[in-house]
């Protein structure tokens, strides 16, 4: 065995990603990259989309944060942060009304740091500012490993602070959903369906990632209509289009799930759904592991059947005469 150890040096990321723009910015909007910053940051990232426009310039990611559905703004930068970055990045966050900005380069200077070590400890709760460096490892003349190492980011008393303000206005209604979607979360996480889910929140639904903007699985507890349920979500930007390339797969979809689902049951919204729900006691307390697990086994199979299909979705094709005829 030889016990020699490697040499571990840095690499530089245009080795890899030639132009920022046009190279890294459509690398770190894939899911599986993004995913890898959320990590990083502890938060749930959604990618929106890319090079956003902000009056004569543009945002280079807008994503959600799917715990608390507000926007993200991701600014890249490679080389060493400038004022120049900085100003831009407090601008595409105001105009956008982000809730947290992402400052993302290669090499910060002390003094970059400290100003958004500066921005987060004077400014509210609800927004939160950081600084990340984007690193290349390479031991000897192995492939590269990338580590996103956050330099700045929101003092975490203040956001447990912030957490807890909220949880001691909670009705005994709301605390019941944030305590059923703390078991799922649970649950699914056990499970492996997904790497990483978004915080519990006091809300009758919870949301899945399929990977792509607009479109997302959206788990739903109703306390008054006693149902708990599992959807397909798509935003009224892509609805209308997606669905129908959605509906020409219907037999073969819902074989692969084992369910008969509802498609479109509310015609008259502009968001439409693709349903199955089950009626659940949720004041039964005792019942819910089997309602989270029944959660659970659809979240798997509704992601295995459409998270292919929806990343692969054209919205720009014309759309064709359904295989079925669907209500």
């Amino acid at each position: 065995m030889d016990k020699r150890f490697g040499n571990l040096t840095t690499v530089s990321v245009r080795e890899y990603w030639k132009n920022e723009q046009f190279d890294f910015t459509p690398w770190l909007a894939q899911e599986d990259h993004i995913a890898q910053l959320s990590d990083a940051l502890g938060i749930e990232l959604e990618v929106e989309n890319i090079e956003v426009a902000v009056g004569p310039y543009s945002a280079d990611i807008l994503a959600k944060d799917t715990g608390t559905d507000r926007y993200v703004v991701i600014e890249n930068q490679f080389g060493r942060t400038n004022h120049d970055h900085l100003g831009k990045l407090i601008t595409y966050g105001s105009v956008l009304d982000a809730s947290a900005v992402v400052w993302l380069s290669e090499n910060f200077t002390e003094e970059h740091r400290r100003a958004l070590d500066w921005l987060n400890d004077n400014t509210s709760d609800e927004l939160a500012f950081y600084g990340v460096t984007l690193e290349l490892w390479q031991i000897d003349n192995s492939r590269p490993a990338l580590r996103f190492n956050v330099v700045s980011e929101p003092p975490a008393p203040e956001r447990k602070r912030a957490a807890g303000k909220v949880a001691e206005t909670l009705t005994e209604g709301r605390q019941l959903q944030l305590d059923f979607w703390t078991e799922f979360r649970n649950r699914l996480l056990a499970a492996q369906v997904v790497r990483k889910a978004q915080t519990p929140r006091p809300q009758y639904w919870f949301d899945v990632t399929l990977g792509r903007a607009g479109i997302h699985l959206s788990n739903t507890a109703s306390t008054t209509r006693n149902r708990v349920g599992v959807r397909v979500y798509l935003s009224s930007k892509v609805a209308d289009v997606a669905l129908a390339h959605l509906q020409k797969e219907r037999t073969a979809i819902e074989r692969e799930i084992g369910e008969t689902l509802q498609w479109n049951p509310s015609p008259d919204n502009r968001d439409k759904i693709i349903l199955l729900d089950r009626p659940a006691d949720l004041a039964d307390r005792d019942k819910w592991p089997e309602y989270c697990d029944w959660l659970v086994d659809m979240n798997g199979r509704f992601r295995k059947a459409f998270a292919p299909r929806v990343k692969n979705l054209d919205l720009t094709a014309p759309i064709k005469n359904a295989e079925d005829d669907v209500a």
